[in-house]
């Protein structure tokens, strides 16, 4: 069963492409003219063993706000096409990520009921190199958990660098999903009791 997502997106703003194969090798093919970013969904790609192609063409003359939401919108849309019916799968799952001084926890359940609850610590630095406002962490995350119709959790308890806070994130993030997304042997079916997920 090939589990597979491709989404195109278009709008005034952006126009953007994602491919994903969650049972990939983590090969990742990444653009989206925001520098940071792109590293960011690299460490998803890599660290969730996912196969990842992200092509985000966006109005970065105004800001990055615009390219950074749409692709975090249809990277959800290619992953929720990815799971299918979420048949055997073990659906929940978390992780706990350090990165030098910082810490992330992220625990995440494939529920068809999107949901996010976010906290990082307060004093973060405004932005990561030139065009990265550190605010859109916690909204790409949010797009991406609303979209992939999933509910996700995720805690910074501590931590200085912005750049290592939002890094340890995003691999948290890549490991929890590459847990929550593998089959169990003791899964048959959709695993609720609700028969559908």
């Amino acid at each position: 069963m090939s589990r597979t997502g491709r989404v195109e997106r278009g709008t005034k703003e952006t126009e953007v492409l994602v491919e994903i194969d969650l049972d990939g090798t983590g090969r990742v093919d990444v653009a989206t003219g925001v520098g940071f970013f792109d590293h960011m969904l690299a460490q998803l790609g890599k660290h969730g063993s996912f196969d990842l192609t992200v092509k985000t063409t966006g109005d970065l003359h105004i800001d990055g706000h615009h390219t950074i939401e749409d692709t975090a919108i249809a990277l959800g849309q290619a992953f929720r096409q990815a799971l299918g019916d979420k048949s055997g799968i073990r659906r929940f799952a978390s992780a706990a990520v350090p990165l030098d001084e910082a810490l992330a926890q992220v625990t995440v359940d494939i529920a068809g009921r999107p949901y996010l609850v976010h906290s990082e610590p307060d004093g973060m630095a405004p932005m990561i190199g030139p065009d990265y406002d550190t605010t859109m962490t916690r909204h790409v995350l949010e797009s991406f958990a609303f979209n992939a119709q999933i509910c996700l959790h995720v805690h910074v308890p501590y931590g200085r660098n912005a750049h290592h806070i939002v890094e340890a994130q995003f691999k948290a993030l890549a490991r929890a999903l590459r847990d929550a997304v593998a089959f169990d042997p003791k899964v048959h079916g959709i695993p609720s009791t609700k028969g559908a997920l």
